[in-house]
C-alpha cells in the first residue's frame, strides 16, 4: 500500500504547475545539492549534503554513485542506520500526473540492501533488513528482512 496524499488539478496537467507546490528556488537548492552529491565517493560529506537539504539520513548509510533523490520533497524520505542505496538508483517523494498531484513519505529502514537502478515511488515503507534486487521497482511496501525484485516487486527465493 502506498501512502500518498493526492492533489487533483483543473488546469492543463499538473506538472506545468509544479511552482505552485512548492517553492522553486527550494527546488534549485535541492536540485544542486543533489546533483553534486551524485558524484561524490566521500560518503560523509555526501550524507551530511542530504540531511542539509532535509533528508533524514541514519548513520553509516552508504549512497552510491548517480543515486538521485526526490528534488522537491527530500524532507520526505528517511533512511536508517547501516542502509546501502545502489548505483543510479532513484527514490521518489512525489508524482505529477495528467488530472492530479501527490507526495508521499518515503522510509527506508535499518540495515536495508537496494541494488543498482532500483526506483522508488512515493508513500512506501521497505522494512529493516530488506534487501530490494537490482532494476527493481518499489511500489509498494517492502516487508522486514524480505528478499523482493522485479517490476513490479514480488518476493524472491533465496538459493
Amino acid at each position: 500500500m502506498r501512502r500518498v496524499q493526492r492533489h487533483s488539478v483543473k488546469e492543463v496537467n499538473s506538472l506545468w504547475y509544479w511552482y505552485k507546490t512548492v517553492n522553486p528556488f527550494k527546488v534549485v537548492i535541492n536540485f544542486i545539492v543533489i546533483y553534486f552529491a551524485r558524484f561524490i565517493p566521500h560518503l560523509p560529506l555526501k550524507n551530511f549534503l542530504y540531511r542539509l537539504i532535509g533528508m533524514k539520513v541514519g548513520k553509516n548509510v552508504s549512497v552510491g554513485l548517480m543515486a538521485m533523490f526526490d528534488i522537491f520533497f527530500p524532507e520526505l524520505i528517511e533512511i536508517g542506520d547501516n542502509t546501502i542505496i545502489g548505483y543510479n538508483s532513484t527514490i521518489l517523494a512525489h508524482e505529477y500526473m495528467v488530472k492530479e498531484w501527490g507526495k508521499g513519505k518515503v522510509i527506508i529502514g535499518r540495515n536495508v540492501t537496494i541494488g543498482a537502478n532500483v526506483t522508488v515511488l512515493p508513500g512506501v515503507v521497505i522494512g529493516d533488513g530488506a534487501t530490494v534486487s537490482a532494476c527493481s521497482l518499489v511500489n509498494k511496501d517492502v516487508a522486514e528482512n524480505s528478499f523482493v525484485g522485479g517490476i513490479p516487486i514480488k518476493p524472491l527465493k533465496v538459493t
